[in-house]
């Protein structure tokens, strides 16, 4: 049976690119701020090589990212982690406090939805030359803009 070899078993910066969905430049930054830790090099060509503990933080900050939490939140959580278990009452509010952002986004984002499909409501009442929706669209659009001014 033949050996595994390092170069077999780490990841290139396109695979980890592909893998985790970040860009190569992103993963560059990433690895230039801090957050990836030393990255490993290919020693005949010195391209990176993202071990297997690099992949596991890279798919972890991938997760964070996709959830919406910024750089500083994601570096918060790395040292966090580092603490433990000792650090879970902070861990839980970092958490807590980025599912509140997210639950805000949403509610904004309801708030544009239902502003578009007022709009589309309003533009097809006026195609069928029905008066009547023209109006009821014209009474939800305005309902959900004094909603973005509140």
């Amino acid at each position: 049976m033949a050996s595994v070899t390092r170069e077999q078993t780490d990841l290139t910066i396109q695979q980890m690119a592909r893998r985790s969905g970040f860009s190569e430049p992103t993963l560059r930054y990433y690895e230039q701020i801090g957050l990836l830790g030393v990255v490993g090099r290919d020693e005949s060509s010195g391209h990176r090589r993202y071990g297997p503990a690099t992949v596991e933080r890279v798919e972890a900050l991938s997760c964070l990212r996709s959830a919406g939490m910024t750089v500083s939140g994601m570096r918060r959580y790395l040292d966090l982690l580092a603490e433990g278990d000792s650090a879970a009452a902070e861990q839980r509010d970092l958490f807590a406090s980025q599912a509140d952002k997210l639950a805000t986004d949403i509610e904004q984002l309801q708030l544009r939805l239902a502003y578009l499909r007022g709009k589309a409501d309003l533009w097809d009442a006026r195609v069928r030359g029905d008066a009547d929706a023209e109006k009821q669209a014209i009474a939800e659009v305005t309902h959900v803009m004094d909603q973005f001014t509140n």
